[in-house]
């Protein structure tokens, strides 16, 4: 028997020179035990043989402990330093983003107006590069923020951690609201590019429409003032002074004939005012000097009118075939004048109808050319007929006609003048029609495309949202499909490029309106941006559902019966549960929902809840319902998402740390004391984790404290209280 027993603990006998053994460690240095003890007695004293073996099974027994102690404390401090770094991760991709976002806006309000019409365009180049080139990349960025968000909640829930709160300002709805101010930012700087190129279109249009008007009407002013001021009706004879008269009366004629000329160019720099015409000083004083002329072209007129009747009793004769020619060339002239100044303005179309009312414009004009012509032969009959009288009867007409500076060759060049513009006007109203025509191809394109897109983008968006709600297969199924999904949609992008291409064109080709849709680029881009953010953050949400059932032994047929459930109870179908239905979803479900604060109960937001309980005759204090509500709902959303309702039920049942299961592990290694030495941090924990450990703790101030002892019981209760994130 004692052989026996010997041969359970070879390794604690060492052979020694006094032909005994002596016990090792943990009995050095104070048990011996003789080899005669043992193997040369009949009967070995079997107490102190048992009590040999008991301490050395006890000391074994407490290595094995701070083994056990030292591996729930690695395990505790990697889930925690993992959860930091992922913290830290989000707040510095929030920061670059809101970072990002507060450059950006400025640069899209500010709305400093261009002078010329190169520049707006040039701004507007720069816009599309930022839609094309610098923004996509953030919009990836924001949907990776809020998977990153939502997987660490997960894990901090599956850690038996309290929920994250970013930093004030950087919470997901901040960037959310931030986001939303930079996307109204981007609309009003659109709008405001376009019509700030509708303005430098209109005023560039409008400042040639009055230079074109001011020139002819100052050409037709050079040396009418001289005219006026001529004393030749003093030293004039009888005839001659009738002659200056009814000369007077037909530039009287001529005078009224331009005043709606004036007017308009009076109206047109009003116009460019109003407009905020960046050359306006110079249009205005133009316009000034136009109509100072004006009116002392009026004062000069009455002067020689009033000079010229003192002498009418001495009017005795008046050639009428003058006369005649003077009052009906004047008008003619201007009305000339006015039809090149109509074949020569330029016009502003956007549609085909625009442009064909033009044409049909310009096709009664041209109808009227043949009265014109036979006016033209009148009143050039009336000057030969005055020739003829004159070689007739001999009559000294000194080569020209006193009533009138109208020439019969200046009628005849204006004439044929008008005539070579009309076809130049027919020509540019060919090119403008065919360019309206290919502005309606270009609408017309970009409608058959964006009324394809638009609806594929809503029915997109449906399909995803009946994956995320219907129960076809397991959650692996669920991710393939969704995964399947995602990379349909990533295929279908060329076709998005395609459309902003189209776009571009209409654009550039200064297309405001489109009739073939209802669906603008606008409404496309945000579509788009909200179905990529969509299928990632459902794609996250099934993963995060994964990842809780794996953590937690959620069986398939359980994970199936949550989810039938909580679509019972879903009326409205968009995914999470109001605070009514999530209470019928947990009684239904068989909970109790009581006073009793073991219990976990669902997310309810109101005091409609809190009201409910009561009359059901639950008490119900300000603080048990402030701990309902943060078990539930941590980020103060106001409804019961589906990944809250498996936390909530699948709570009980995960294997996690606590912190006094944490502190009593810390205590082993401390050897039951209050407080642990670096030292011993450093001999049972991994190095990294050791020094982890070590500055994190602060310094233990028992009465039982010792150099150097540090605080395990704070620092572990810290790693299941608020982060310092």
């Amino acid at each position: 028997m004692s052989r026996a027993i010997f041969s359970f603990i070879p390794a604690l006998l060492i052979p020694c020179d006094c032909s005994c053994s002596m016990l090792l460690y943990p009995f050095k240095p104070f048990l011996f035990l003789s080899c005669t003890d043992i193997i040369g007695t009949l009967r070995p004293d079997m107490k102190a043989l048992m009590t040999y073996v008991s301490c050395y099974y006890h000391a074994f027994s407490g290595a094995q402990k701070a083994e056990t102690a030292a591996n729930r404390i690695c395990k505790v401090l990697a889930v925690n330093q993992e959860n930091e770094q992922l913290m830290e991760d989000y707040e510095k991709l929030a920061s670059d983003l809101l970072e990002w976002i507060r450059r950006t806006i400025p640069w899209l309000e500010d709305r400093a107006p261009e002078n010329t019409m190169q520049a707006m365009q040039q701004k507007l180049e720069d816009f599309r590069d930022y839609r094309r080139l610098h923004k996509p990349p953030k919009v990836q960025e924001k949907c990776q923020l809020e998977i990153n968000f939502n997987t660490l909640q997960t894990k901090l829930r599956l850690s038996n951690r309290p929920a994250f709160m970013p930093s004030e300002g950087k919470m997901v709805s901040d960037i959310n609201n931030a986001w939303g101010g930079l996307e109204q930012a981007e609309k009003g700087y659109e709008e405001w590019l376009l019509n700030e190129i509708r303005r430098l279109e209109r005023l560039d249009h409008l400042a040639e429409k009055f230079r074109q008007k001011a020139s002819i009407h100052e050409a037709w002013t050079d040396g009418k003032e001289n005219m006026l001021q001529k004393k030749d009706y003093e030293t004039a004879s009888l005839s001659d002074i009738k002659a200056l008269l009814k000369k007077h009366e037909a530039f009287e004629s001529d005078l009224a004939a331009h005043q709606d000329r004036v007017e308009q160019i009076a109206a047109i720099a009003q116009e460019l005012n109003e407009l905020d015409y960046y050359d306006s000083p110079s249009v205005n004083a133009r316009c000034q000097k136009i109509c100072d002329q004006w009116d002392n072209l009026g004062v000069l007129t009455q002067k020689r009118r009033e000079a010229l009747e003192k002498t009418e009793k001495l009017l005795e004769t008046i050639d009428q075939l003058y006369l005649e020619y003077a009052k009906r060339a004047a008008p003619f002239n201007n009305w000339m004048e006015g039809a090149m100044e109509d074949l020569q303005d330029t016009f502003i179309v956007h549609t085909i109808e625009e442009i064909q009312g033009l044409s049909t414009a310009h096709e009664q004009f041209k109808a009227t050319l043949p009265e014109a012509d036979k006016e033209r032969q009148a009143i050039l009959g009336i000057h030969n007929e005055v020739t003829k009288i004159a070689q007739t009867y001999h009559v000294n007409m000194a080569g020209t006609n006193p009533y009138s500076t109208i020439l019969p060759q200046e009628i005849n060049n204006k004439w044929d003048h008008v005539r070579q513009l009309v076809p130049r006007r027919d020509h540019a109203l060919m090119e403008e029609h065919a360019r309206q025509q290919q502005n309606e191809r270009l609408r017309k394109q970009f409608g058959a495309q964006a009324n394809v897109i638009g609806p594929w983008i809503q029915t997109k968006m449906q399909e995803i949202g009946r994956i995320s709600i219907e129960m076809n297969g397991t959650l692996e199924d669920q991710l393939s499909h969704l995964r399947q999904y995602e990379k349909n949609i990533v295929n279908y992008k060329p076709k998005i490029d395609q459309l902003e291409g189209d776009h571009q064109q209409i654009q550039e080709a200064l297309i405001f309106d489109n009739k073939h849709t209802n669906y603008t680029m606008e409404h496309i881009r945000v579509g788009w941006e909200q179905l990529l953010t969509t299928i990632a953050r459902t794609i996250n949400e099934v993963e995060n559902q994964i990842l809780t059932r794996d953590a937690k032994g959620i069986s398939q047929e359980q994970m199936n019966e949550f989810r039938n459930s909580f679509n019972h109870f879903d009326r409205d179908h968009n995914g999470t549960l109001g605070p009514e239905e999530f209470k019928a979803c947990l009684i239904s479900l068989g909970y109790d929902i009581g006073n009793d604060p073991q219990k976990k109960i669902g997310m309810l937001d109101s005091d409609d809840f809190r009201a409910c309980l009561i009359s059901m005759g639950y008490n119900m204090g300000e603080a048990e319902f402030a701990r309902i509500m943060s078990i539930v709902d941590p980020n103060r959303l106001g409804v019961v998402t589906f990944q809250a309702f498996i936390d909530f039920m699948s709570r009980e049942t995960a294997d996690t740390d606590t912190a006094d299961q944490v502190m009593s592990s810390f205590k082993v290694l401390a050897g039951d004391k209050n407080y642990i030495t670096a030292d011993e941090l450093r001999r049972e924990l991994p190095p990294d984790q050791a020094e982890y450990c070590i500055a994190r703790m602060a310094p233990y101030i028992g009465h039982d404290a010792v150099p150097g002892a540090l605080d395990y019981m704070s620092f572990s209760t810290a790693l299941y209280g608020e982060s310092d994130l």
